[in-house]
């Protein structure tokens, strides 16, 4: 019986330890790793940009999906970096929600 419950608390410990190797973001590893990858692609295209290099923008991207917040100068320069964004390998979806910086 002792060698029973003793098996029992190891089974449970075991347990224990084990899912606390698992993700707590849902994410797996390789999915965490793309993600990072496609971000920092995302920040090369808006840092090389010329209408958009100064301006601070925000990338997330979970599971392929790209979201962008920010600002842009022009409605022109929030096309482009979505079009060049979308072509990323990887990207599923990009979503903006980047304004237009108004001149003053």
């Amino acid at each position: 019986m002792k060698k029973f419950i003793l098996l029992s608390v190891l089974m449970v410990f075991g347990l224990a330890l084990f899912s606390g190797c698992a993700s707590m973001t849902g994410k797996t590893a390789g999915e965490n790793i793309d993600d990072a990858g496609i971000t920092t692609e995302a920040n090369a295209i808006i840092v090389n940009d010329p209408g958009a290099k100064f301006l601070k923008i925000d990338v997330t991207t979970e599971k392929g999906e790209v979201t962008l917040t920010g600002v842009v100068n022009n409605n022109e320069a929030e096309k482009r970096l979505v079009s060049k964004i979308s072509q990323i390998k990887g990207v599923k979806a990009v979503h903006s929600h980047l304004t237009v910086e108004e001149k003053k």
